[in-house]
């Protein structure tokens, strides 16, 4: 049976994000909206949710931005989504963290499953004394240099055109 929608997004991949949502708490976004005041209209808002991004009509809302303290001193920007866009982004890392995180290099530590930057300093406190050398990387700004027709294509990839297929082929678990 063919579906009517163009991304297979299992319902029950909303209500499992909004569940580890919930238990993550977190701040209101730039609608003020709390877990609290989503819960009150739960069902309609998670079809809501769901039906736009399953139709391919999701767009995120802008994310309310607050300044937090450094430890050393200064502050840093800090954006919040709303609880709906934190739901929809954790349906899609649900989705493609499985299927994109055995191509990531194996010493690729940042916002991965199970890896840390402990784990990183770890392995190049290791490797300093492997090696007579020392390449320095300075990524401040770097994803501003990515080739985004590039990022796009390997989007297309590995991630859309898997997601158009029926759902019969794979399971979203």
């Amino acid at each position: 049976m063919a579906s009517a929608k163009p991304f297979v997004i299992a319902k029950r991949a909303v209500w499992e994000a909004y569940q580890q949502v919930k238990a993550n708490r977190g701040a209101a976004g730039i609608d003020e909206e709390t877990i609290a005041m989503f819960e009150q209209d739960l069902s309609r808002n998670l079809y809501k949710l769901w039906n736009h991004m399953s139709s391919g009509s999701y767009f995120p809302p802008p994310v309310k931005q607050v300044e937090i303290p450094k430890a050393k001193g200064g502050t840093r920007k800090l954006g919040i989504p709303t609880v709906s866009d934190r739901i929809a982004q954790t349906v899609v890392k649900r989705i493609i963290e499985p299927v994109l995180d055995p191509i990531f290099h194996p010493d690729s530590y940042g916002y991965r499953p199970g890896r840390s930057a402990k784990q990183a300093i770890a392995v190049t406190r290791k490797r300093c004394w492997q090696y007579d050398w020392v390449v320095e990387f300075d990524i401040k700004a770097a994803f501003d240099q990515i080739d985004h027709g590039l990022l796009l294509k390997a989007v297309r990839t590995f991630l859309i055109v898997p997601l158009t297929r029926p759902a019969s082929e794979f399971q979203l678990t």
